[in-house]
């Protein structure tokens, strides 16, 4: 990759969060890789903990490496996924999936039916949107699971689709090791990041409008959710994260590796081809208030924000991205084709 690196903090663990947070920078013009194949022991976590630290204070973005998801499980959700979409409109578009028929937004979105960033007119991908369903209730229990979840059924089209169980484990190690980074206990995480993993496969064509239309593949935004594990096709330059200065930085695809993500970032596909991503975006559950974490907080610097429910909070934020998009199918059918 070219360009500096971003800005070290040189965390240790003798400096506290808020000491660290002193010394970022965010002027970055590059993204960080950290090798995760060896968090096995104490030691490799706390120093894993270290880098996705400085990674996340200076940048908001990382790569991963070794993170252990099969490069053939990947081919075949991308060919499930090519399959879906290359059909025709109105099959996608059958009552029965289209996301708008879906009380918690699962199922197909078509093209600009949302629009994340109010200053443009809309998000040039389509998505197919699913979410766990490993948790099967019982005949009669109402569809609730430990009295603090309800199960939530996808909308599943005939044609084959995907899955997002590979990818699951990655975000188990991760949220510990965000947890140690947070100064946190290893497993703080666990009884509040247990239910709520959305995974969208993502197809973005080509955009040839003019550069000044309002419409991109996704506007600037941050993710709703806590973080995001994204795989990108190779070789199609597309994703871009925001720096401190109000700088545009390329996040290309990196062979083997998957992207983490968690702040401001958009999506323009200019390269001529059409482009597949796969976020899987890990949230806390809809009953947890969300609030400042001791560790971030102290005299100097106290908490800015009040808690909040956090499935209301995804919930506001969801609505204000639909209601601000194109919803008429021929805005849709207009840019469908050549798919």
């Amino acid at each position: 990759m070219n360009g500096r690196a971003a800005p070290v903090t040189e965390p240790s663990s003798e400096m506290s969060l808020t000491e660290t947070a002193a010394l970022v920078s965010g002027a970055f013009d590059s993204i960080p890789i950290i090798d995760i194949g060896h968090a096995s022991t104490n030691e490799e976590r706390a120093a894993l903990a270290l880098q996705i630290r400085d990674a996340c204070m200076n940048v908001g973005f990382f790569y991963i490496g070794n993170h252990g998801i099969p490069e053939e499980t990947i081919d075949k959700v991308l060919s499930a996924m090519k399959a879906f979409f290359s059909l025709p409109l109105e099959r996608k578009m059958k009552s029965k999936i289209y996301h708008r028929q879906s009380a918690h937004v699962r199922g197909y979105e078509p093209l600009l039916d949302s629009n994340v960033d109010p200053a443009n007119r809309g998000d040039l991908y389509e998505s197919f949107v699913i979410g766990g369903e490993e948790l099967v209730p019982k005949e009669g229990d109402d569809k609730k699971v430990d009295d603090d979840s309800t199960i939530i059924e996808n909308q599943w089209p005939s044609e084959p689709c995907w899955i997002p169980h590979a990818a699951l484990g990655v975000g188990i190690v991760l949220r510990r090791l965000f947890a140690l980074a947070l100064d946190l206990p290893e497993t703080f995480f666990d009884d509040k990041l247990k239910r709520c993993q959305i995974m969208r496969g993502l197809h973005y064509p080509p955009q040839t409008g003019p550069e000044d239309d309002g419409i991109i593949g996704i506007g600037a935004h941050s993710d709703f959710e806590c973080f995001t594990i994204l795989w990108q096709e190779p070789g199609i330059q597309a994703l871009q994260v925001l720096n401190s200065e109000k700088k545009w930085i390329n996040a290309p695809p990196i062979p083997g590796t998957l992207v983490i993500k968690s702040t401001v970032h958009r999506v323009i596909n200019r390269s001529g081809v059409h482009r597949y991503s796969i976020p899987l975006f890990f949230g806390t559950d809809t009953h947890v208030e969300v609030e400042p974490l001791p560790s971030c907080v102290s005299p100097e610097r106290p908490a800015k924000y009040r808690p909040i429910n956090s499935g209301e909070y995804v919930q506001k934020l969801m609505q204000e991205m639909y209601q601000q998009s194109f919803t008429a199918s021929d805005d849709a059918i207009r840019h469908d084709d050549g798919q």
